[in-house]
Formats: C-alpha cells, structure tokens, sequence
C-alpha cells in the first residue's frame, strides 16, 4: 500500500539530485568557459597596472590575488571596470590612491574579466551574469 508512494518520492529524489547535478557541472562548465575569455581580457586590459599574476605595484596598484576589497562588492568592481576608480581605496589593509580609468568592454567582457579575476589566484568568487553588468550599467 504504502511502497508505490514511496517509490514515486525516491524517483522524485533521484531525478532531482540528477537535475542538480546537472546543474552544477554545467554552471561549472560556463565558468571555466567564461575565465577562459576572462584571462585574455585580462592580458590586454589590466595586466599593466595589476600584473601577470594579480598581485599588482605595491604603494602604486593594488594586488587582485587575495584582495578583500575586490571579493566584498561584486557590484563595486562592475561599476569601476565600468566607471574608472579614483580616490583612496584599502586593500588589504594598504591605502591605495591613483586612478583606474573605465574601459569599453561589452557586457560579456566585463563578466568574463571578472569571472576571471574573481576565481584566480586565491580568490573564490560566485559566477558574475551578464545581466548583473547590465543593471549596474543602467542604474
């Protein structure tokens, strides 16, 4: 009486924790497909100030690798890749105070640079979208 719920709920289960899966491994996939592009936006764009391996000019540019003021506003680093940075910044404890212009990238550029920069070199980020560029961009 009671088995043919309680197979129906573990096919339920079993075909949810295949979805999820699923999931997973394809966000995965489009992360390592978007650092892919990310990492060569990054060679033309930013590695003259932050440098090959993300930890920048000390006193001059700010380290990307490890930097808390990168990873605690996903929002802040859409708007300066969008808007340019000026004024004093602390990162990592270090005052930085120079000046990063804004560029012209798309909407998938400044994803992909970021999505990129935000899970290389001991940082650990969540997925940046498109569409988070594009609300930050119109406000």
């Amino acid at each position: 009486m009671y088995l043919k719920p309680l197979i129906r709920l573990s096919i339920f289960l079993f075909t949810l924790f295949l979805f999820s899966f699923s999931y997973k491994q394809r966000q995965s996939s489009d992360l390592k497909q978007s650092m892919d592009r990310g990492k060569e936006l990054y060679m033309s764009y930013c590695l003259t100030c932050h440098m090959q391996n993300g930890e920048g000019i000390p006193g001059t540019f700010p380290p990307l690798a490890n930097a808390d003021y990168l990873m605690e506003d996903a929002e802040r680093s859409i708007s300066q890749i969008i808007n340019g940075a000026s004024g004093e910044m602390k990162v990592n404890g270090v005052v930085y105070n120079n000046v990063m212009p804004g560029f012209d990238m798309t909407d998938r550029e400044i994803a992909d640079v970021l999505n990129y920069i935000r899970n290389s070199w001991g940082n650990q980020g969540e997925v940046i979208a498109e569409e988070q560029i594009h609300e930050v961009r119109n406000k």
